[in-house]
């Protein structure tokens, strides 16, 4: 360039040094959508069950734990109550001479009774602590907790369910050797609530024994 001729300007934008043009920061009508619909799928479903919470699988297997004690309180109560109001009077020639079966005539009995009725309060007891793992699932000591009393009320029910189920099946077979007889024939209303009641309690059994292992899966989920 010579000393003459006039000096050139060039131009220089702001967008060309490290500004944006002004269409880049309008977000397309599709991508602002997104995030909107994402939001809105989140808030579909049942609640404590949402789509995305990690701690779904928790959440399940403690509404189940929370459904089966329910159902495992029924046939608690109901072996407690039959078992308990099992009587009835036998009548032989006159009413001078009667037999009498009762419960608390045979100690297997009475400690059945009272097992059941333990072990139905016990759930009842249990339902609060249910609800909580079902809000919190995250809650590992009382998993533990509800763990080993479960265990404990399951092997109390084993053992005063077959002492009563030995005592129902001696009156409906008797015993041949030991010379006694079988008064299931005469007392049908006794036996007929009695093996009722022990047949429920089994069942309890069973609904308790899966508890035992539904809160065992949930703390190895952990």
């Amino acid at each position: 360039m010579s000393a003459g001729e006039p000096a050139v300007s060039i131009p220089i934008h702001d967008h060309d040094h490290g500004k944006a043009p002004a269409t880049s920061s309008a977000v397309p009508p599709v991508a602002a959508a997104a995030p909107a619909a994402a939001v809105a799928s989140r808030k579909v479903g049942i609640p404590f069950f949402r789509r995305g919470d990690h701690h779904r699988g928790s959440r399940c297997l403690a509404f189940l734990d929370f459904i089966l004690r329910i159902a495992a309180f029924g046939p608690a109560l109901a072996a407690a109550i039959a078992s308990g109001t099992s009587d009835e009077t036998l009548s032989v020639f006159t009413d001078f001479y009667q037999f009498r079966a009762r419960f608390d005539d045979f100690p297997a009995f009475l400690f059945f009774m009272v097992a059941n009725a333990i072990v139905a309060g016990y759930l009842v007891l249990s339902l609060p602590f249910s609800a909580v793992l079902v809000i919190r699932p995250q809650t590992i000591g009382l998993r533990l907790l509800l763990l080993v009393c479960d265990m404990i009320m399951a092997a109390l029910l084993t053992a005063a369910a077959a002492a009563a189920a030995a005592i129902v099946d001696l009156a409906h077979n008797g015993n041949m050797r030991a010379n006694w007889v079988a008064i299931c024939m005469q007392f049908h209303g006794f036996c007929q609530r009695t093996s009722g009641s022990v047949v429920a309690s089994f069942l309890t059994v069973l609904i308790l024994m899966l508890l035992v292992i539904l809160g065992a899966c949930s703390i190895r989920k952990r």
